[in-house]
């Protein structure tokens, strides 16, 4: 997969049709790397900040305190909390056949990477809600990540950065 960022795009039209430009100084580099007369599928979404390791590293810290009080395993705490997050997951119809195998591969991708079957409304489908782990939340995700763990270890009375320490915090995306 080829990935670039890219700030001035453009429209144009000759007699072959229509055509968008995207200016990058990787231009060159990208049309050497595609095959002349292969069709690609390009998809264009916004950049975002992503999160950084600070963010993360405090949110762990989150996650071990509220399992060292509620006397939990951290693994159980962090699903839970990625779980119930909302915003960082799908639902796919996978072949019933297949499912089982395809949620072992997703959840390979690491500890918050959560699939779940549910029926589906096609008797030869399972339906499938994959749950993105925090690895690839951007800034804003890993902030509302942080703000439902800190809103659980306030209601045990753990102690928790102040709003302006936050607001110092590398990543945390306010």
């Amino acid at each position: 997969m080829i990935s670039l960022q890219a700030e001035d795009f453009g429209w144009g039209a000759d007699m072959a049709g229509e055509y968008l430009t995207i200016r990058s100084p990787r231009a060159k580099e990208i049309l050497r790397l595609l095959d002349k007369g292969k069709k690609y599928v390009i998809e264009i979404k916004q950049a975002r900040k992503k999160r950084s390791l600070d963010a993360n590293a405090y949110m762990w810290v989150l996650v071990d305190k509220i399992a060292e009080a509620l006397r939990m395993p951290k693994s159980e705490i962090y699903r839970r909390a990625v779980r119930d997050l909302g915003g960082n997951a799908e639902v796919v119809c996978v072949k019933r056949e297949a499912a089982d195998t395809f949620c072992r591969h997703w959840e390979a991708h690491g500890l918050g990477w959560l699939a779940e079957q549910f029926p589906s409304r096609f008797s030869d489908c399972v339906d499938v809600e994959l749950i993105c782990g925090s690895s690839v939340y951007d800034s804003e995700t890993m902030a509302r990540l942080i703000d439902s763990l800190i809103e659980d270890a306030r209601a045990l009375d753990i102690e928790t950065m102040t709003p302006q320490e936050l607001a110092r915090l590398e990543g945390y995306g306010k």
